[in-house]
């Protein structure tokens, strides 16, 4: 380590005022100046959206603590382009989430988007998952863990990492596993509602139960309360399928 104070940015979906985002903040408070860039609202399951039709609106509502009106792609951009673009920080951590990002999860999560930005604007970056909403603390040790982790010996592999820890007390969890991700069967169905006018509504159906759940997923890791640690690539080419594509296309 050089004398060099570590920077973080720190991100979520939850919206700035999250008790996630919050316990992260100070778990790592001791260990690097912390900048907070976050939605002003929650924005769960925003993906990677980005706001073209309209200008940021960026508040500082803390020392360096910043809401912006947008998604959580929009905050890490921002950060990274402008906020701090002429001292990066040294890495990138999105969280703790509400909730689980296991499986196709990731997919939808604006916890994992905004960990995807910074490691698309080549900062390491982590993203930082509760399977529940109780135990914080727990999820905060983890971050603190894997932070000095890193720091003695920085993560070997140019790769987003997604993290879920399980909603239990810090001594009751088991390991820290490796994992790749699982799967879940199809949503359950829409749920058809309608409003006081009587006009019809639709809420999405809650998530389906797990397909793919087996030894070596993250979901059987978080399922045996061991940590999560999955390394994603994002690179979404299909290779395999590249010759079969090319031989198809000239017949």
């Amino acid at each position: 380590m050089t004398n060099k104070k570590l920077k973080i940015l720190l991100s979520n979906d939850d919206g700035v005022y999250a008790e996630g985002i919050r316990a992260l903040a100070y778990a790592l408070a001791d260990l690097a100046e912390i900048i907070i860039v976050a939605p002003d609202r929650n924005r769960s399951g925003a993906s990677n959206s980005l706001t073209l039709e309209q200008p940021l609106r960026v508040t500082k509502i803390e020392p360096n603590t910043y809401s912006v009106q947008g998604t959580p792609t929009d905050c890490v951009h921002f950060a990274l382009n402008e906020l701090l673009k002429h001292d990066l920080p040294d890495l990138v951590l999105s969280g703790i989430n509400h909730g689980a990002n296991l499986g196709d999860d990731v997919l939808y999560s604006g916890t994992v988007a905004a960990a995807m930005e910074g490691h698309f604007l080549g900062v390491q970056s982590i993203a930082f998952s509760l399977v529940g909403n109780t135990h914080f603390a727990t999820a905060g040790k983890i971050a603190r863990q894997i932070v000095l982790q890193h720091l003695s010996s920085p993560i070997p592999t140019n790769r987003l990492i997604n993290i879920n820890i399980p909603d239990v007390p810090f001594d009751q969890l088991t390991g820290t596993q490796v994992t790749r991700l699982g799967a879940r069967h199809h949503a359950e169905n829409m749920i058809k509602q309608k409003d006081p006018r009587g006009h019809e509504i639709y809420w999405l159906g809650p998530p389906g139960r797990e397909q793919d759940a087996g030894e070596g997923t993250d979901f059987y890791a978080v399922e045996q309360k061991c940590v999560s640690v999955t390394p994603i690539l994002v690179d979404l080419t299909a290779h395999e399928s590249l010759g079969v594509m090319a031989t198809w296309l000239k017949v």
